[in-house]
């Protein structure tokens, strides 16, 4: 049986979806050289963008904290920066991959669960209806750097 709450969750998983293939649409319209390319103060590029919405916030949220899944945690500036290493289309490729995984993990959950695993501290959300409104804000309006990168 389909509660109220299930259309809710799924209704903000579809709009999920929807924003992040944008990210990847206006990533991959643009040109190659400036996916890399620093456009605003903080040094912050497209691409690294693309791996912080796959491992700070997909992977940290809806995996780690809600789904309470061993995942791995960048350090540092790892999840601010695109690695060399990876090519352009293994960085949005993960991105997808990432994706995902984090929808089908709380895919099922009830919107008022509670985070399964948390940093040391006060938990900043209380339920999956609150990090999934936190991810898709960060999704669409993704906040800049904690500082300038190096």
């Amino acid at each position: 049986m389909t509660t109220s709450d299930d259309l809710v969750r799924d209704e903000l998983l579809g709009w999920l979806d929807s924003k992040r293939r944008h990210v990847i649409a206006q990533v991959e319209a643009m040109p190659a050289e400036a996916r890399r390319r620093t456009h605003v103060p903080s040094g912050w590029t497209p691409l690294g963008l693309v791996r912080h919405l796959t491992l700070d916030v997909e992977r940290v949220w809806l995996r780690g904290a809600m789904a309470g899944e061993p995942v791995e945690i960048p350090q540092g500036y790892d999840g601010w920066v695109a690695p060399d290493g990876l090519s352009d289309e293994q960085v949005l490729q993960d991105y997808r991959d990432e994706c995902r995984e984090a929808s089908a993990a709380v895919a099922s959950m009830p919107l008022g669960q509670g985070l399964a695993w948390w940093f040391d501290g006060e938990r900043p959300y209380s339920s999956l209806r609150e990090v999934l409104l936190h991810v898709l804000v960060e999704t669409t309006t993704p906040r800049r750097p904690p500082r300038h990168l190096p």
